[in-house]
């Protein structure tokens, strides 16, 4: 998994990310709290917070398959892993609120041997 597969005309596309990751560009929509139309009008797709969120999800399902799993697997890992530390919040949940940065120091502690 590149990133690079999933920019189409210099930014984030839904279709290539859903494609990717065997779901639905609506699926993709709810796990960022996106609404729907976010990511099937071409003027909402290319807003600021959409592509600030399509690259934040991308970057973090990318960091996490390429250290132990596949896209499938780290976007279920994204969706699903209440993180210590974090009050049981889900990376999903974490990237929803504005802090992907927060996601990226967890993930900088395990993959240095770290605790979480």
């Amino acid at each position: 998994m590149q990133i690079q597969e999933f920019v189409q005309d210099d930014q984030f596309s839904p279709a290539l990310i859903a494609r990717a990751l065997r779901t639905t560009q609506a699926e993709i929509a709810d796990t960022l709290g996106l609404p729907r139309d976010a990511l099937s009008r071409k003027t909402r797709v290319r807003a600021a917070k959409t592509q600030t969120r399509l690259r934040q999800m991308v970057e973090i399902v990318h960091r996490v398959a390429e250290y132990g799993g596949s896209p499938l697997a780290a976007y279920a890992w994204f969706r699903s892993e209440r993180l210590p530390g974090f009050d049981g919040m889900t990376p999903q949940r974490l990237v929803r609120e504005g802090h992907a940065d927060w996601v990226h120091a967890h993930l900088d502690r395990v993959m240095d041997g770290g605790y979480a």
